[in-house]
C-alpha cells in the first residue's frame, strides 16, 4: 500500500508540472502543445561464473514536448523538471517550430479519440529486493545451468532486473493521464563444448509481477538444455521443405507485417501492402486482434502515445485484412482516422489452429524447425525476404538433428499466404502473443 500511495502522489506532482508546462506553452504564443513524461527506477544485476559482474541502480526521468503554432511544429526534451528548465524547454519548442515547414497533418490527436477515462489495468506490481537478493537469483540461475551438463563449459552470465515507474501525457484538448507500472525479468545465457564444437543458447522470463516470473533454476536449466542441443550441428542440403518458427521467433514474421501495414511505410508508399485492405493477406485460418486492455499485460495501456483511446480491434480476419495501424499523422495522410497506435502495438493475439509444439512437429513432417534468426535481409517496400537460421532438421514429426549455417528466403507475401498452422504454445513474453508458425514451403539454402 505504501508503493502505492507513493507512486500515485508522484504521478499527482508530476500532472502538476504537465500543467504547467501546456499553461506555459499558450502563454508563449503555442497554439496547441502536448507533453509526456515518463520516470522510472530500479535495479539490474548481473553474474558470470559465479561472481558479481554489474550492479546498476537506476532513476531516471525525461519530459518531452512538442509545440503547434501557425501549421508549424517544435519539439524539444529535458531530464531537469525545475521551473527554470522547463520554461527553457518550452521556449527552445516555440523557437523551433519558427523554422519548421507548415504542415496541415501534424498537430494533435483529434480530441474525440483522446482517452479522458484512464482503466484501472493492474500494471504495477512493486518488489522490494535487496542488492543481495538480486544477486542470489542471477547466481541460482546460472549456477543450475553450470551444473546441468559436463558439456557447458562456459557462461555469459545471467542478469536480473526489476523496474517501476510511470508515464504522464497531457496536451492542450484537456488531457493528463498517467499510470504506474512494473517489470521484471531474468535471463541466463550459457555455451556448451563437445570436440572443437561450441554453441551459445539462452532462455528468459519477463512480467509484470515478480512472483510469476518462472524460478531462477528452471531458466538456468532451459540455458542449458538449449546450448547442449545445439552441438554437433550439420549442414543439409539446398532445398525447398516446409518450414516451421518455433513460437518465440515467430514473432519476427508478424514483426515484419506491422512494419508493412505501418502508416509511415503506407504514405510514403513503401510498402508491399498499399490498398491491401480487405484483401487476404494470410491463409483463411488466421486471426490477428489486439487486445489492449488485458490485466498485467506486458503491451496493455489505456492510451497510446498521442494520448488516443486504445480500444479492441481486429486485424486479420479469415486472413484478410481489416485495419492498417495509424498514428494521428499518418492517417491524415491516408484520409483515415488514428487506431490508437502512435508508439506501437498492444498485445497481439494471434489465433490457434495447430495444437501444441509436439502437434506441430507432427504437422510440419519433414522440414526445418527454426529456432534462431540472424541478419536484416528483408525488404517491406517488395516484401523480399532472406534471413541466415539455426534450428533443427526434423524428420517423421521427430526432431533428427541439429543444423547450421543456413539461409531461408522466399517473399512476404508469398509466406504469409502460406501459412497452414499456427501452434497454441503460446510465447507470452512480449508483445505479440503466438504460438509456433508452418510455412508451408520455403527456400532453404545450406551446402
Amino acid at each position: 500500500m505504501e508503493n502505492t500511495e507513493s507512486i500515485n502522489a508522484a504521478i499527482g506532482q508530476v500532472k502538476e508540472s504537465v500543467s504547467k508546462v501546456l499553461e506555459l506553452a499558450k502563454r508563449l504564443g503555442a497554439d496547441n502543445a502536448e507533453v509526456s513524461i515518463s520516470k522510472q527506477q530500479g535495479l539490474s544485476v548481473s553474474t558470470r561464473l559465479g561472481e558479481v559482474d554489474t550492479v546498476e541502480f537506476t532513476n531516471d526521468g525525461a519530459l518531452g514536448l512538442t509545440v503547434y503554432k501557425d501549421g508549424r511544429k517544435g519539439s524539444a526534451s529535458t531530464a531537469d523538471l525545475s521551473d527554470n528548465a522547463l520554461k527553457q524547454s518550452v521556449q527552445a519548442a516555440i523557437n523551433i517550430a519558427q523554422y519548421t515547414s507548415k504542415d496541415p497533418n501534424s498537430g494533435l490527436a483529434d480530441k474525440e479519440l483522446l482517452c479522458f477515462e484512464d482503466k484501472d489495468l493492474d500494471l504495477y506490481h512493486p518488489k522490494s529486493l535487496s542488492t543481495e537478493q538480486a544477486i542470489d537469483i542471477a547466481k541460482e540461475s546460472e549456477a543450475n545451468a553450470l551444473s546441468y551438463d559436463s558439456r557447458i563449459i562456459n557462461s555469459d552470465g545471467a542478469n536480473f532486473a526489476s523496474y517501476e515507474g510511470f508515464k504522464v501525457y497531457g496536451n492542450s484538448h484537456g488531457m493528463l493521464s498517467g499510470y504506474p507500472s512494473t517489470r521484471h525479468s531474468l535471463s541466463c545465457m550459457m555455451i556448451a563444448g563437445e570436440n572443437d564444437d561450441m554453441q551459445r543458447d539462452y532462455s528468459y522470463t519477463v512480467s509484470r509481477e515478480f512472483n510469476q516470473l518462472v524460478a531462477a533454476k528452471q531458466i538456468g536449466v532451459e540455458a542449458a538444455q538449449a546450448a547442449v542441443a545445439r552441438l554437433n550441428s550439420q549442414k543439409i542440403g539446398t532445398q525447398k521443405v516446409p518450414v516451421m518458427f518455433r513460437a518465440d521467433v515467430a514473432n519476427s514474421i508478424f514483426g515484419h507485417f506491422i512494419s508493412a501495414i505501418s502508416g509511415g511505410n503506407l504514405y510514403r508508399n513503401s510498402s508491399f501492402l498499399l490498398d491491401a485492405i480487405g484483401k487476404q493477406v494470410f491463409s483463411e485460418h488466421l486471426q490477428i486482434s489486439e487486445r489492449p486492455h488485458i490485466k498485467r499485460g506486458l503491451a496493455s495501456s489505456s492510451f497510446d502515445a498521442e494520448g488516443v483511446a486504445t480500444q479492441d480491434r481486429e486485424f486479420i480476419t479469415d486472413g484478410v485484412l481489416q485495419s492498417y495501424l495509424l498514428t494521428s499523422y499518418s492517417a491524415r495522410k491516408l484520409g483515415l482516422t488514428s487506431t490508437g497506435n502512435a508508439g506501437g502495438i498492444h498485445n497481439w493475439q494471434i489465433s490457434a489452429n495447430g495444437g501444441d509444439f509436439d502437434a506441430m512437429l507432427k504437422t510440419l513432417g519433414t522440414g526445418l524447425l527454426v529456432t534462431e534468426l540472424m541478419g536484416q535481409g528483408v525488404n517491406v517496400v517488395n516484401g523480399d525476404y532472406s534471413r541466415g537460421a539455426a534450428g533443427f532438421w526434423v524428420e517423421n514429426g521427430q526432431i533428427a538433428f541439429p543444423v547450421a549455417e543456413i539461409t531461408i528466403a522466399g517473399n512476404l507475401k508469398d509466406i504469409f499466404n502460406s501459412i497452414v498452422a499456427t501452434g497454441n504454445d503460446f510465447d507470452l513474453r512480449g508483445s505479440i502473443k503466438t504460438g509456433s508458425v508452418i510455412i508451408e514451403e520455403m527456400q532453404v539454402s545450406g551446402q
